[in-house]
Order: C-alpha cells, then structure tokens, then sequence
C-alpha cells in the first residue's frame, strides 16, 4: 500500500525532526513513507479566517499530491481534522467533492494510522522520565483522538504518566486566535504551563507541535526546565534507547 505523509506546514519548516522520527517508526512495520514535493498548507489559518475561496485553491494543491495515497498519515490533529472540511467547501462541485470525500476517509492522525490501521500499541520504547499529556482541542474534541496515545504511552517501559490538571482546557494557541487576542491567549498558556509545572513532569508530550510550541515558549520564557515532545519523538527516542540496552 502506498501511504504518504502529510507534513503540515510547522513541522516542515520549524520541526522538521517529527517528520523524521515518524518515517522511522513506521520503517519498521514495513511502511515507506512517501512524500508527495508538491503538497502545501492545508488552507485552515484562511478558513478559520473567512477567506474559503483561498481556501478552496490550497485545498486542491492536496487533493492532487494524495490523489493516489492509498493512506494519508499526519503528526497533527488540527490539520488532519481541516481535511474533513474539505468536502464542505466543495459541496456545489462533484468532481473536487469526490476528491475530497475520499481524502477525508484515507487521511490518519500519526496515533490513529498506529493503532487503528496497524495494530500498533506496543514498539519496545524505553523512555524512564515522569510524563504528562496535553491534549489539543482538534485531536481529541473534533477527531476523537483519546484512546490512541493512552495506550501508546502506557505500554512505554519505565515512562510515569502523570495525570495533568484540566488536561482539555486550550492552551491558547488557536493558530489566528493567538494573534488577534494575545492577551486572552497568553493567560490561557500561562494557565495551562502553571498546570504542566503542577504535576513535577520532566517531559510534556502532546500530539500537535502548534500547541507545544505555544506552552514550551511560555515555559522557556519563565526559565522552567521542562522538555516538550512530539509523542513521535519520545517513541522513537525510547525505541532507540531500548535498542542501546
């Protein structure tokens, strides 16, 4: 089967690492990922904006680089769930809503293609720090991504997981929502970082690097020692450190 990965544009430009860490996870079961060059932004900053038919152009650039994907896999649940916009905004057209209908069905967050495609629960990762999880809004609320990295997590030899504190709150980011409201956003990260601290973690972990990026500035800010990690990034540091044992 062919499955290609659908970067997103932060990972690609400022976490490039992600991308890496998940292409060598999944080397492992057997799956080479393929990376379609002319794939671009999804086009959710423009929608959540207002400006659908921007959208609508950016929308078709990934219609056409996974036409032939068999499986779409992605490391962010926000981007992934602006997939399932799509066959709204081409609703009046059946050619492109077919496109996006089938896109939508093939597209996977990287914990929902581990578990619900593959089987995927246990990877042999060693990972022996004190851990907490941010769940961010569109995975868990919109995708109903809850369940995956839970178990993910509780089969990690040596890994604590400790329960965070008004663990659904937002963390503020919200892509356009921080810019036009930083205030109201601000006092949501630092809400959501005086959390994180509260449970003593050394490592935070959470599926979409917009929200990690969000609390680790914040954390950074306030010199607080704590590493923020994509969960492919601590898988595949663990499946390392198991293999160095």
């Amino acid at each position: 089967m062919k499955v290609s990965l659908f970067i997103t544009c932060l990972s690609d430009a400022i976490y490039p690492q992600v991308g890496e860490a998940m292409v060598r996870l999944l080397t492992r079961y057997g799956i080479r990922l393929e990376f379609p060059r002319m794939q671009t932004c999804c086009g959710q900053p423009s929608y959540n904006s207002g400006y659908w038919e921007e959208t609508r152009t950016a929308a078709k650039t990934l219609l056409e680089a996974f036409d032939d994907s068999d499986f779409v896999v992605s490391p962010s649940g926000s981007c992934t769930y602006m997939i399932h916009h799509y066959p709204e905004l081409f609703k009046d057209d059946p050619y492109w809503l077919e496109k996006a209908q089938r896109l939508e069905e093939k597209t996977y967050e990287f914990t929902q293609f581990l578990v619900q495609v593959l089987g995927v629960t246990e990877m042999g990762a060693v990972f022996p720090h004190k851990v907490t999880y941010h769940p961010s809004c569109h995975g868990s609320r919109l995708l109903g991504v809850k369940d995956e990295p839970m178990q993910l997590l509780g089969r990690v030899q040596g890994l604590e997981l400790v329960p965070l504190p008004f663990a659904e709150d937002c963390c503020g980011f919200g892509g356009t929502f921080a810019v036009k409201m930083p205030d109201i956003s601000g006092a949501m990260v630092t809400e959501k970082a005086d959390h994180i601290l509260e449970t003593e973690a050394s490592v935070l972990v959470g599926l979409d690097m917009a929200c990690l990026m969000n609390i680790a500035g914040n954390l950074r800010y306030r010199n607080k020692p704590v590493r923020v990690m994509h969960l492919a990034e601590l898988l595949y540091e663990g499946v390392i450190q198991h293999e160095r044992r």
